[in-house]
């Protein structure tokens, strides 16, 4: 007899069963149950031939489904309920022997930080190999010029391997935050039992040896309710895939017409239905478009969590679904944009013409300015207004005669403005540190190598 009268009714299966997503944590929780059980038996609970059973059993569950032979059942509730009726199907009674001093609760919470820690690892791999890819793009096209832009408007020159890298020290805080991530999902819930802990003297600090967690979880309530390392992954998810985002969008922009800037592979373009002249970048539009799903994922995790009472609530069955998405859509994003990046071709000319806008100098003239002892917001003034004056009058600034410049920029010579104006002047004048002179450019290449070497 149970504490139920009546079987449970199957619009309510419908809504509780969580199996159709969380049996791929079954690596996880196979892995956390033979700790449970060696553990068990330290403690006196399970006897040495129980435990031989019960690990010979778990490895038959694992053997079924590893190669997807595993006798799910209708009535099987989520992953941890169907391991367990299986296991205890071949080893006998002692099956059910196994859950002594755990709850579900402690369980799923130690299922899913194991899941994190993994995954956070595999994020910081994947994204180490598109810092390399960024890396060795940037060391190939190191002297290449280009536009940088404010407001989607040209705003002063670069070097390629100088925006290449911007990309690059993004990813690599991001790779930092995914150390965060599996560094603060390191306390293990195992043994906090479904609220207060157990009544068995179990051992912790063997099962997070066993399990690779460095700590405790110090707090019984906090251990089995907690999704920080659920809410962590995926806010590092979601920067990351924001800058994957950026990187797509420029890829967008630079390849079209109006750019010119690159062209995408063609296994990384798609065609149109209908205009047989299209070769759209469609693999750099959806790195744009995922963004937004990763966010989506941490803010529906964030809104679950608000204002839920301790301890645990089935509330967080619904945090799964998010994260095993935001886990796929990020590794998979990760995995194409470096492919993307590194099949990507660059048009060197048409990025030096674009580079070569000379209004894009004004700054470097108002710098000079400010060294003759104009004070910076009078040389931005008369700069601004001599750009005026050449734009109005439809012609470059080098076009402009000597009397026209010692006019307005009467502390300068004119030949000091056109030198000025040459692109490479623009370029190598950039020499704080961090800047895209050539010089500052190899001290940050050499910085990157460091970086992905530590």
């Amino acid at each position: 007899m149970s504490r139920f009268a009546e079987p449970q009714d199957p619009l309510f299966r419908a809504i509780n069963t969580s199996l159709s997503f969380d049996r791929r944590l079954w690596p996880q929780d196979l892995r956390l149950s033979r700790a449970h059980a060696r553990m068990l038996a330290r403690i006196g609970v399970l006897a040495d031939d129980e435990l031989e059973r019960l690990l010979a059993g778990l490895d038959a569950v694992e053997r079924e489904l590893r190669e997807g032979e595993f006798p799910f059942r209708d009535d099987d509730e989520d992953i941890h309920m169907a391991i367990e009726r299986r296991l205890t199907e071949l080893v006998g009674a002692v099956g059910a022997k196994l859950h002594t001093a755990r709850s579900r609760n402690d369980q799923v919470a130690t299922d899913m930080a194991l899941f994190v820690r993994e995954h956070a690892q595999r994020a910081r791999e994947l994204i180490a190999e598109l810092m390399r890819a960024l890396l060795a793009r940037a060391e190939d096209h190191i002297d290449w010029p280009l536009p940088s832009y404010t407001h989607l408007q040209r705003a002063q020159p670069v070097y390629l391997s100088h925006h290449l890298l911007a990309h690059f020290w993004r990813l690599a805080r991001d790779r930092r935050r995914f150390a965060n991530v599996a560094e603060l999902a390191g306390e293990l819930p195992l043994g906090s039992g479904a609220a207060a802990g157990v009544t068995f003297a179990n051992d912790r600090e063997f099962l997070a040896r066993e399990l690779g967690f460095p700590r405790l979880a110090e707090n019984s309530l906090d251990a089995v309710s907690s999704r920080d390392a659920v809410l962590d992954y995926l806010a590092a998810a979601a920067i990351c895939a924001a800058h994957l985002s950026q990187l797509g969008a420029e890829i967008v922009l630079w390849s079209s017409a109006e750019f010119g800037f690159c062209e995408p592979a063609d296994r990384f373009a798609s065609g149109s239905s209908l205009m047989p002249q299209k070769k759209n970048p469609d693999a750099a539009e959806l790195l744009r478009a995922k963004s937004p799903r990763v966010a989506r994922a941490f803010a529906g995790l964030v809104g679950l969590l608000h204002a839920l009472p301790l301890t645990y609530n089935k509330d967080l069955q619904e945090d799964k679904e998010a994260l095993f998405d935001a886990v796929d859509t990020l590794e998979l994003c990760l995995r194409v944009a470096r492919e993307q990046l590194l099949a990507l071709r660059f048009d060197r000319e048409r990025m030096r013409t674009a580079a070569s806008d000379e209004f894009m100098a004004a700054t470097d003239i108002a710098d000079m300015l400010v060294r003759a002892g104009v004070p910076f917001r009078e040389a931005h003034r008369r700069v601004g207004g001599l750009v005026r004056f050449a734009v109005e009058r439809g012609v470059s600034l080098s076009q402009l005669s000597d009397g026209e410049l010692r006019e307005r920029l009467g502390e300068l010579e004119p030949a000091q403005v056109r030198a000025a104006l040459a692109l490479e002047a623009q370029l190598e004048s950039k020499i704080s540190r961090g800047g895209t002179a050539l010089a500052r450019v190899r001290e940050q290449l050499e910085k990157a190598r460091a970086e992905l070497a530590g």
